[in-house]
């Protein structure tokens, strides 16, 4: 209660003065202690009801560990939505390089828009996809090589008394299967099972070996496509040729067995079809008044989604799905929320503008304002410090002294340029200083090498002082992210047309910090 957390700070000079209370209220005021989000297990029970879960294929490939455990958990999730509400369609805001986007494509044939507001991002998903369309056929090759050499190794290993039962085979069976046989260049012991037939074969017998023919063909094609998707786990799908087996004879073949071929085929070649084109990446500047219909000209009933949209995206995100009746759900994880607009941070009165926070009419009423420095605050990880991931220190402290110099050396206190990952490229603290200065554009001439370690030297002792106040951050990061991410939901709780809404832990996160989802779908008249 209230009272617990009183002498966390003194009553007059409001400074902390009790910082195991302090860590034990922020601990108190986190979603996973609050208890109000909902376990990803219990929502993907309730989207399947009876169905059983699907085994997904592999995505650490082509992507970091983070990046594949990302993608790997959402589109699980995306595509149980999708099939509870009965679409296909998927928009992916902010898509990026399009990662998310080609595995909800491939792995779950769902047809996704990738949207993103840089050309440069989006051209350079479609070279990505083009590269990899151009090795397909030679990780094809090497995987139907795989697929052969395990089935030679298999038949080489069989004892002696396969092979004579396999010489008693008839010669009806031997003319029916030879097509076959010569199509995908494999022995007779690679196709017919093991100890299938005996001396007395009969025709009962013969056709039943051939339904087992058909089934191992069908186990090595498949086996084939799961040796060739482990290679290309996140292929975009309108990369994938999807495999045309040989036109066998059918002059042998009875009526019935030429009409489930032909059947086969046509669907083999729909599927083809309908699969080449299912991952397309646009380029567009999302806003809370964006027309999708502008954008996707066959738009058409959709769950919208976003991997890690920046700053206002993930508000606009939501904003579109209250909007627009064409989508019926929404799965969005946010991050970057130091780049969050803020209603009241400048106390300007601008009622016409569409801010990132706060959203719900709850905190609007209250004139609810975090600042800058609580939303920098929010984007710390405090499990990856738990475990021993520590803060760079070292880099706050040389951006810490260089604020210091740039406000007493040029009287500037705020700029719209940015220093960015400079430390990393740095040899010393003067080589900080000067490429800072230039990437700000101000005359480093005016600070010679001695003056700048007099300010270092200055600081100096104060770097424990530093790092103590920046793990404070991390422990109240978790509450701040809190507030932001009530905010979006107490949004969608205000709105009519939503059936259910929740915040949902998708991610470890050690791997990915901005780790819950807000889930949302629109109630069945919606539909």
């Amino acid at each position: 209660d209230d009272d617990t957390f009183s002498d966390v700070f003194c009553e007059k000079s409001k400074k902390l003065i009790n910082v195991h209370l302090f860590a034990l209220a922020a601990q108190y005021y986190t979603l996973s202690n609050l208890g109000v989000s909902t376990p990803l297990e219990a929502l993907l029970e309730a989207l399947r009801g009876d169905n059983q879960r699907t085994t997904g294929i592999k995505t650490d490939e082509f992507m970091n560990n983070k990046k594949s455990h990302e993608v790997q958990v959402m589109s699980e999730l995306v595509d149980n939505i999708a099939k509870y509400c009965g679409i296909k369609q998927v928009i992916d805001i902010g898509s990026g390089k399009g990662y998310l986007s080609s595995f909800l494509s491939m792995q779950y044939n769902l047809k996704v828009y990738g949207i993103d507001s840089s050309d440069t991002t989006t051209n350079g998903a479609r070279e990505r996809n083009r590269k990899l369309k151009k090795h397909w056929r030679a990780y094809q090759s090497r995987a139907r090589a795989n697929i052969e050499t395990q089935r030679l190794e298999k038949g080489n290993n069989r004892p002696v008394q396969s092979e004579m039962n396999c010489k008693a085979i008839n010669e009806e069976l031997l003319n029916r299967t030879s097509s076959l046989q010569h199509q995908d260049q494999v022995t007779i012991q690679d196709v017919v099972p093991a100890c299938s037939f005996t001396e007395t074969a009969t025709s009962e017998t013969s056709k039943q070996t051939v339904v087992d023919l058909a089934a191992q063909k069908q186990s090595d094609e498949s086996k084939l496509s799961e040796e060739v998707l482990a290679i290309l786990n996140v292929l975009p799908a309108d990369a994938v040729e999807v495999f045309s087996s040989s036109q066998s004879n059918c002059g042998e073949l009875s009526q019935e067995e030429k009409e489930q071929r032909k059947i086969a085929s046509l669907q083999a070649k729909a599927s083809k079809s309908s699969e080449s084109n299912l991952y397309f990446p646009l380029t567009s500047c999302i806003t809370a008044e964006t027309e999708l219909s502008d954008i996707i000209t066959d738009l058409e009933d959709c769950i919208m989604v976003g991997l890690h949209t920046c700053g206002d995206l993930a508000a606009n995100t939501l904003r579109i799905f209250t909007a627009k009746p064409e989508i019926k759900a929404v799965c969005s994880v946010g991050c970057c929320y130091h780049l969050l607009s803020e209603q009241f941070e400048n106390q300007e009165d601008c009622p016409e503008e569409v801010w990132g926070f706060p959203m719900c009419q709850y905190l609007k009423d209250r004139g609810w304002c975090c600042g800058r420095n609580a939303r920098m605050s929010a984007c710390l990880a405090l499990e990856r410090v738990a475990v021993g991931q520590m803060l760079p220190t070292e880099s706050l402290f040389y951006r810490a002294v260089l604020q210091v110099i740039i406000e007493d050396i040029y009287g500037v206190t705020k700029s719209d340029r940015h220093v960015g990952k400079t430390f990393s490229k740095s040899s010393s603290f003067i080589d900080y200083v000067r490429k800072s200065l230039k990437k700000l554009e101000l005359d480093d001439s005016k600070v010679p090498d001695s003056c700048i370690m007099d300010y270092y030297e200055k600081y100096k002792h104060r770097m424990n002082e530093l790092e103590a106040f920046n793990m404070l951050k991390v422990v109240l990061a978790p509450c701040i992210e809190v507030l932001i991410l009530l905010d979006r939901l107490c949004y969608l709780k205000e709105q009519d047309n939503i059936a259910w809404s929740g915040l949902v832990k998708l991610f470890d996160p050690v791997k990915s910090p901005r780790c819950y989802a807000v889930i949302a779908l629109k109630k069945q008249s919606s539909f």
